[in-house]
């Protein structure tokens, strides 16, 4: 009888935990690897064929200086406005200032919370917009990224439908904003027809028909300290001016 093969049966369970532990240390490195290219490298955007590039901003980017983002190629920019049925953006209004001064094309947008009635919060939107010029129109923030949770999105898409309608009835042509995820839960059965600004890190950003598309959060833009969103617009620059009157139109 061999004495030691207990010995030999824990040192082969050590060996073999030690492989698993390396081949699991092994996956973690390149998990994080893929995640860090992904995050650090954007997808190309091609300039011949999105020539027209934009921002979006909130309270969040402090404060920001919008003619030095204008020479730096920006030509348009979408502010936050407001958010559920009663928070107002604290920098919506300098930053609207500063817009139109800078001559940028200009749009609002209010980011919906899941758990707040619609029509409350479209009142929230229209009262901090305060009837001023919007070359871009309004938008609505549709995405779960620091929302409620555990919302039925039967309700969701309630309340959604709830803002959008009533703020169509006053005349508004509504854009939404999501994601990939988001637009297909939320928005591609609901709301067909309806402006899209998509938010996606793929080369090809969504199988829809989309008029923005954000496809950076860690953009960098003069006047802005920090990351800022960088979208694109889908058309060309004759396409833009067409449908937006030229950079010149927007002081």
């Amino acid at each position: 009888m061999n004495l030691k093969l207990p010995g030999k049966i824990r040192r082969s369970e050590l060996r073999l935990a030690i492989d698993m532990l390396m081949v699991s240390l092994l996956v973690i490195f390149a998990l994080f690897l893929a995640a860090n290219q992904f995050l650090i490298n954007p997808p190309y955007v091609d300039p011949e064929r999105y020539p027209v590039r934009g921002i979006d901003v909130s309270s969040h980017n402090g404060t920001i200086n919008l003619d030095a983002a204008a020479s730096d190629g920006i030509e348009f920019i979408f502010i936050k406005a407001s958010e559920g049925s009663e928070h107002k953006d604290t920098n919506f209004n300098i930053n609207y200032d500063k817009a139109r001064k800078a001559g940028l094309k200009t749009g609002a947008y209010h980011y919906f919370r899941f758990d707040k009635d619609g029509v409350k919060q479209a009142r929230n939107f229209l009262e901090a917009l305060n009837h001023r010029h919007l070359d871009l129109g309004i938008a609505i923030d549709v995405e779960e990224a620091g929302n409620a949770h555990g919302v039925d999105t039967t309700d969701v898409k309630r309340r959604l439908r709830d803002m959008v309608d009533y703020l169509n009835l006053l005349g508004h042509r509504v854009m939404l904003y999501t994601n990939r995820d988001g637009y297909y839960d939320y928005i591609a059965e609901e709301f067909q027809g309806s402006p899209l600004w998509i938010c996606s890190f793929n080369r090809v950003p969504i199988n829809a028909d989309w008029t923005f598309w954000q496809y950076d959060h860690h953009g960098r833009v003069k006047g802005i300290k920090g990351d800022v969103d960088l979208n694109a617009y889908v058309g060309s620059r004759k396409d833009w001016d067409y449908n937006f009157g030229g950079k010149e139109q927007a002081k």
